[in-house]
């Protein structure tokens, strides 16, 4: 080792003038050629996984030693040759090579430690940008591809893990000793490009054929008390995420798992906060029936003033103050006076007519959705900013970024490993992964 690292300093000062980036990406460089070689030799010093003649192969089955086959492996501190006991059973026809099994790296080329990161550069970033930095920061060369299909398999082992755990909660009310005050959830929908075969038949808002696909994310957190001015506080480090690409039937079933996991039949109460899309009530009617149901009062005020520019114009005297009535009404808890007003305006326009019939049944079907007063009196949220922030970090900083067209195969795995990340769970997750 001394000699080594002799002549890694032997080539590092040498004649040149002092340049220190150069030499700590030389040292570095160095001794990763001096670490990928003493991992080789640790690697190796187990006979390749030699188990004797025979190993069982599975139930009833062995496999019969054949020989021992080299496998190059990329690690964090270079590239590593194994030499490795190879078994074949002829019963299943299958190959068996206990060592890859051992070292986690069967059906692949890459250690663990390269493999999580190249996870955490393809959920954070674009492929290709990922693929750079890996590069520059650890000195691990690989393709944009091969970044790609790893980040992928990876998101694809943790929605794995999950839908087990995730039945199991949707079937058993899960008994926690500590007690919850307030749990909310709440859930959006945001949208994805997609390539053109994922919207064949899906018609588009101003489009023959949609563009993109909705990914649906929700959030859970909880409060425990409130600040000096009444103001709910939510509890540092309590918010957790799930989302996909997928129906809202299939996502209730998500964020039900979610929720109970997140103690659901020990809160009390229970909020879920969200938008007036009907899907979302849906959901909460039929997994969160007892739930506090509270509209999004930015929403609720963006369609009034939506509203208020369509019927009299954006710059018309009327309609900033007509807004700001409406405004001070839904605060006060007196929707039915929202109601009235939208009531009492008229458009020759059908177009117009049709938008004020759709606001009108809007407000009808989400008035007790919208008693703020009320909600602001228990110490409530009243508002949907944790989910609507949560599909801009989730969704928008690494789907929609420009140029980017997925699959929905592709984009589900970046999902699930975002919200690991979110959630504060990839240790855990890697961890548990490699524990079995």
């Amino acid at each position: 080792m001394e000699q080594e690292i002799g002549k890694l300093l032997g080539r590092v000062l040498g004649p040149e003038k002092c340049d220190l980036e150069a030499w700590e990406m030389a040292i570095r460089d160095s001794v990763h050629q001096i670490g990928s070689h003493l991992l080789e030799k640790v690697l190796n010093a187990d006979q390749g996984g030699y188990g004797g003649p025979w190993v069982q192969a599975g139930p009833g089955q062995e496999a019969r030693f054949l020989g021992y086959r080299d496998k190059e492996v990329v690690t964090v501190v270079g590239s590593v040759t194994l030499q490795r006991a190879y078994y074949y059973c002829a019963e299943s026809q299958q190959g068996r090579i206990p060592k890859d099994e051992a070292l986690d790296i069967v059906g692949t080329h890459f250690s663990p430690g390269v493999r999580r990161m190249m996870g955490r550069v393809g959920s954070k970033e674009s492929f290709e940008e990922g693929r750079r930095d890996l590069e520059e920061l650890a000195g691990i060369r690989v393709t944009t591809k091969q970044v790609e299909r790893i980040a992928e398999a990876i998101g694809e082992q943790a929605e794995a893990r999950r839908l087990p755990e995730a039945e199991r909660m949707a079937s058993e009310k899960v008994v926690r000793l500590k007690r919850i005050r307030q749990l909310y959830i709440a859930y959006d929908g945001t949208g994805v490009p997609v390539v053109p075969r994922e919207t064949e038949g899906r018609r588009g808002k101003n489009t023959e054929q949609a563009k993109t696909r909705e990914a649906k994310v929700g959030c859970v957190f909880t409060q425990t008390h409130v600040n000096d001015k009444g103001h709910p506080v939510r509890d540092e480090g309590s918010t957790s995420y799930v989302g996909a690409i997928e129906t809202a039937e299939v996502f209730g079933r998500r964020i039900y798992s979610e929720a109970v996991a997140r103690g659901l039949y020990q809160a009390q109460p229970v909020v879920v906060l969200g938008d007036g899309a009907p899907w979302i009530w849906r959901i909460a009617e039929e997994h969160f029936p007892a739930a506090i149901q509270i509209v999004d009062c930015y929403h609720a005020r963006q369609h009034l003033a939506e509203l208020a520019k369509l019927v009299y114009g954006p710059n018309h005297p009327k309609c900033q103050p007509w807004c700001t009535a409406r405004y001070d009404e839904l605060d006060a808890d007196q929707v039915e006076k929202v109601m009235g007003a939208i009531w009492s305006l008229k458009s020759p326009d059908q177009k117009v007519q049709r938008h004020l019939d759709r606001e009108r049944n809007y407000f009808q079907t989400n008035a007790e959705r919208m008693r703020y007063a009320g909600f602001r009196r228990q110490g409530l949220f009243v508002g949907s900013g944790v989910v609507e922030a949560g599909c801009k970090t989730i969704i928008g900083l690494r789907l929609k970024q420009s140029g980017m067209q997925w699959t929905v195969r592709g984009a589900n795995p970046i999902i699930a490993l975002r919200c690991l990340d979110l959630s504060g769970r990839w240790q855990q997750f890697w961890e548990n992964r490699a524990a079995g």
